[in-house]
């Protein structure tokens, strides 16, 4: 890409974050980098930035069923309450905590016999992206139907990952649920460090030690990961999203 003078470029945190891995990561020249698909989180925002200080930084927001929502381009995480408000002809809101979006590109309906209704009586596509107010900001916490339930405290994976992927050692996290008998689930972390930190033979415990401290100083106790297993890579499917799955 970077001998092609490929200077627009569009990926998932996913892809970014392994792209920013490889040594040729300096071969780009873009003027423009774009983030969809995924939670983009302050990292991988400042990351891209310190790479590519001279492109336009954009994250973007769309929905399977809703299309384009919109569009942030301040650098920063989340995105701001006017944003809602941004794209002259789509309609947005927050209810029960997730967000809605009523558009001319939404889709009719789900296929197939019994499938549920894709829009609500007004119109609205629920998006099932938890939206959380913090500081003047509006940030996704995960997905509704994606939560672990331990001891009925419910947990979503992107916050926890967004945690761990602040520890200087780790470039990408992946956060998923295990059975356990006695709170119905904990949560478990599959790391991928950095390749500065990747080979330490003598201190895998105390690197880990080290995170889970981290962890404990941003998260509730129950949010925490039980374990951490360092892992080489994490799969990612065919549109550059984490592959979740339960263990």
């Amino acid at each position: 890409a970077g001998r092609s003078g490929v200077t627009h470029i569009s990926g998932t945190p996913s892809h970014w974050r392994s792209a920013l891995m490889s040594p040729m990561a300096g071969e780009l020249k873009p003027r423009y980098v774009r983030l969809s698909g995924e939670i983009a989180d302050q990292v991988i925002l400042d990351q891209l930035h310190a790479a590519y200080s001279d492109a336009a930084l954009v994250h973007a927001f769309a929905s399977t069923e809703a299309g384009l929502a919109f569009e942030v381009k301040d650098g920063k995480a989340g995105f701001p309450v006017s944003a809602l408000d941004a794209m002259p002809d789509v309609a947005m809101k927050i209810e029960e905590g997730t967000l809605r979006i009523q558009s001319p590109r939404a889709a009719q309906r789900y296929l197939g016999e019994g499938a549920p209704a894709l829009r609500d009586a007004d119109g609205f596509v629920n998006t099932g992206d938890r939206v959380e107010p913090r500081d003047g900001r509006l940030y996704f916490a995960g997905r509704s139907d994606g939560q672990i339930n331990v001891g009925g405290q419910k947990v979503y994976p992107e916050e926890v990952e967004a945690v761990l992927n602040q520890h200087p050692s780790v470039q990408i996290s992946l956060v998923r649920r295990k059975a356990s008998s006695l709170t119905g689930a904990i949560v478990i972390a599959d790391v991928v460090l950095k390749p500065s930190s990747a080979a330490l033979p003598s201190g895998t415990q105390d690197l880990k030690n080290q995170i889970l401290r981290h962890c404990r100083e941003s998260l509730s106790p129950y949010k925490v990961p039980a374990a951490i297993n360092f892992v080489p890579a994490l799969d990612v499917s065919g549109t550059g999203k984490l592959q979740r799955a339960s263990a």
